[in-house]
């Protein structure tokens, strides 16, 4: 997911995508643990997105 995008997104877009980032690192941590995870990079990209998604939105709490 680029940066652009993110930006892009209303407030509770961005909440709603936060939850769904979590879940799905939750759900890859899982797989890793069992060995059923196909790619281990999987987990980083995410862990990546969360961090692009937290930026975006602290930067828009310090805007108002």
């Amino acid at each position: 997911m680029k940066a652009k995008e993110i930006r892009e997104m209303s407030a509770t877009e961005l909440e709603n995508k936060l939850m769904q980032l979590k879940k799905d690192l939750f759900t890859l941590r899982m797989q890793h643990a069992t060995n059923h995870l196909d790619n281990p990079t999987k987990i980083s990209a995410v862990r990546r997105d969360i961090a692009r998604v937290k930026t975006v939105i602290r930067q828009k709490q310090l805007e108002q």
